[in-house]
């Protein structure tokens, strides 16, 4: 803005039509105290000071604005009329005047110099302001070194304090601080020191890292200079950024030659107790296998007299027609012991046969249910029990064993039912996320968890854990027959297929018993018994 500042407004007019047509925005005042008062409120490219007026003439107005800090570089251009004399125009550029026009003035003439005048006050103010930012700046930096300074002084204190070796370099790699630490394993401040042959070369590691910008961490032997023994270091040295750029280098030495060798120790220890491991394992394989062998033998060599007393006792029974009811009944007993202590042997053949290896195919648990309800005819018919399922899943499995698993199930529903009420036996398969019994259902599951749930007597959920083991029974053989390893052998099967089996009940109210099985089979598992 262009202010005018004249006494006689006619001439305000005519130079404020000028500067106005030609796109200049212009303020106007009549007097020289005017003119102050809105020097102080507004700042001007350029002033236009009449020589002569009123009160505080032109030259006064001119040395009062040289005065103001806020105004001091703002360019005056005295005209007059009457004051064209050389001493009034020398008295003008000494009173701050830029320029010295005498009227009548070309108007042209003027546009030009006001234009000149005002592009100048606007570069003098531009550069100004890039003084003022580029000083700022500059005490940006001062401030900076000085932070910096008072950093770097606080970590090569830190550095001294620690008692590993430490140091620090420039961007480039240059080492250029050490602490005394230091000086034990190199006699100068500028080289590494000397690592064992044949491992790692600490200067061609170091300048590999150095362009890569990127963290070094290695163990390394170094040679102590008192004693030239090679003692295990942990090198750290991580790169230090001032926002994308490595401004310093920091790294560390750290002893671990201790740590090392007792490491070294424990690999030994670890390697020769894998080694009796692996040779425990051979001699536990052959005596699983001779057990084996014993088993079955000792199973067949068991039954061989038991076949005998089941048929020399049904011999007596049948001749010994007229003897009294008591040994009548103690033939009985005699018999139903035998067959008892026959299924007893058939039972710990199977569950001793659940420590061999295993290998799975697929195997349709609907196929495998019909298979069930098939062997469990009799007992199915005896009882007027309903059993039930659909859209069982395809899963690897071993089908021999899967079968009795859920065979055993089935067939301690139909034990255990109520008296003079119908067994009521139902199958239903769902995929879940997990190996758990309550996992969530999910049709991306990799899981199928199977519910058989019966309408029997049920059982006290206190003794969930007892009822798979072995040889464990919740009632007496005069009420419910079995040998009491029906389901140690089921959990058993369950677990040979990585599963998991559980069980819910409420006495009186039925049972349900959930599998969960992969769908997918890995490698085959061996499980010794639990």
């Amino acid at each position: 803005m262009i202010l005018i500042v004249d006494d006689r407004p006619e001439n305000i007019l005519s130079l404020k039509s000028i500067l106005e047509m030609n796109k200049i925005e212009v303020d106007t005042a009549l007097s020289g105290e005017e003119a102050l008062k809105k020097i102080l409120k507004q700042t001007y490219a350029l002033i236009i000071l009449d020589v002569q007026m009123p009160g505080m003439d032109g030259f006064e107005v001119a040395e009062a604005i040289s005065n103001y800090s806020r105004s001091k570089h703002t360019p005056i251009i005295f005209l007059s009329a009457v004051s064209t004399h050389k001493r009034f125009i020398a008295k003008g550029f000494e009173s701050g005047a830029i320029d010295y026009l005498i009227k009548p003035v070309d108007p042209d003439l003027l546009i030009l110099r006001v234009k000149t005048l005002q592009r100048l006050y606007e570069q003098t103010i531009a550069l100004n302001e890039s003084q003022k930012a580029l000083q700022q700046e500059i005490e940006v930096r001062r401030e900076a070194e000085r932070a910096l300074s008072t950093t770097v002084s606080e970590l090569h204190t830190t550095l001294e304090s620690i008692p590993q070796i430490a140091f620090t370099a420039r961007p480039d790699g240059t080492i250029e601080f050490v602490n005394q630490c230091w000086f034990d394993y190199s006699s100068e401040a500028s080289k590494f020191p000397k690592s064992q042959e044949d491992t790692i070369d600490l200067e061609k590691e170091w300048k590999t890292a150095i362009p890569l910008g990127r963290r070094l961490e290695l163990e390394v032997p170094i040679q102590k200079l008192s004693n030239k023994e090679f003692r295990y270091h942990l090198l750290r040295v991580s790169p230090v950024y001032n926002d994308m750029d490595i401004v310093k280098w920091v790294g560390t030495f750290t002893d671990i030659h201790e740590q090392k060798k007792l490491s070294e120790v424990l690999e030994q220890r670890v390697e020769e107790r894998t080694q009796a491991l692996i040779i425990a394992n051979k001699e536990l394989e052959e005596t699983n296998n001779d057990l084996q062998q014993f088993t079955t033998i000792a199973s067949h060599d068991l039954k061989e007299p038991l076949r005998k007393i089941q048929f020399f006792g049904g011999i007596l029974e049948e001749q010994l027609e007229h003897i009294d009811q008591a040994s009548k009944r103690n033939l009985v007993k005699i018999g139903q012991s035998a067959n008892r202590m026959s299924r007893l042997i058939d039972d710990v053949l199977n569950f001793s046969r659940l420590s061999q290896a295993n290998l799975f195919e697929p195997v349709d648990l609907n196929v495998l249910m019909q298979e069930v309800v098939a062997d469990l005819e009799i007992a199915i018919n005896e009882k007027d029990a309903l059993i039930e399922w659909q859209d069982l899943p395809v899963i690897d499995a071993n089908p021999g064993l899967l079968r009795q698993a859920l065979q055993n199930i089935v067939s301690n529903a139909l034990k255990f039912s109520k008296q003079g009420v119908k067994p009521h036996i139902s199958i239903t398969a769902e995929k879940v996320a997990a190996l758990k019994a309550d996992s969530e259902v999910s049709e991306a599951g990799e899981f199928s968890r199977i519910s058989v749930r019966d309408n029997g007597i049920g059982f006290d959920e206190k003794y969930l854990n007892k009822i798979f083991s072995i040889f464990q029974r919740l009632h007496t053989r005069d009420n419910y027959e079995g040998t009491g390893m029906g389901l140690a052998i089921t959990k058993k099967i369950i677990q040979k297929h990585n599963g998991l089996i559980t069980a819910s009940s409420r006495i009186d109210e039925g049972s349900c018993f959930t599998v969960v099985l992969p769908l997918k089979q890995g490698q085959p598992v061996i499980l010794t018994p639990s």
